[in-house]
């Protein structure tokens, strides 16, 4: 868990996450709660094995999972370096990675009052209709890949 003073500076660093501090509060305030609410759906989609409030704690929470994803995202930083910053496994990195990614795809990204683009084709059609040029980032991004032959 990142300490409260070490969040703050990751927040109001724009270097960091690519988005200024009032960016970063309104995705909070959009997307925890869909979030919370797939996890609450989760744990309701199974039966209970334990009483209520019982089993481990979040260590992660949504704000911290939120900047982890969006350092990935802007950096492409690992995993491993995610955790020691945050201060949990790594597999809870990926976990929660994996949780918040779909839910700022699926919220997509503003251009103008009401218009949200969320493929890159909506993105190439709005850059055409507008004439407008855009930048993609095409970094690579090493992998490890099967040997030849397997």
């Amino acid at each position: 868990m990142v300490e409260n003073r070490a969040r703050a500076a990751i927040i109001h660093s724009q270097r960091i996450t690519g988005l200024t501090p009032d960016v970063t509060a309104e995705l909070v305030a959009e997307i925890g709660p869909l979030w919370h609410e797939r996890h609450q759906s989760g744990l309701a989609s199974r039966p209970r094995r334990r009483a209520v409030g019982a089993g481990a704690k979040h260590k992660l929470v949504f704000v911290d999972r939120l900047l982890a994803t969006l350092v990935h995202l802007r950096h492409g930083v690992t995993h491993d370096v995610l955790a020691c910053w945050f201060s949990v496994d790594r597999s809870t990195i990926t976990r929660a990675i994996g949780e918040v990614r779909p839910l700022l795809g699926e919220r997509g990204c503003t251009i103008t009052a009401g218009l949200r683009l969320r493929t890159l084709a909506e993105v190439i059609n709005y850059l055409g209709a507008e004439g407008r040029t855009g930048i993609i980032d095409g970094t690579e991004i090493r992998v490890r890949r099967p040997a030849a032959g397997r």
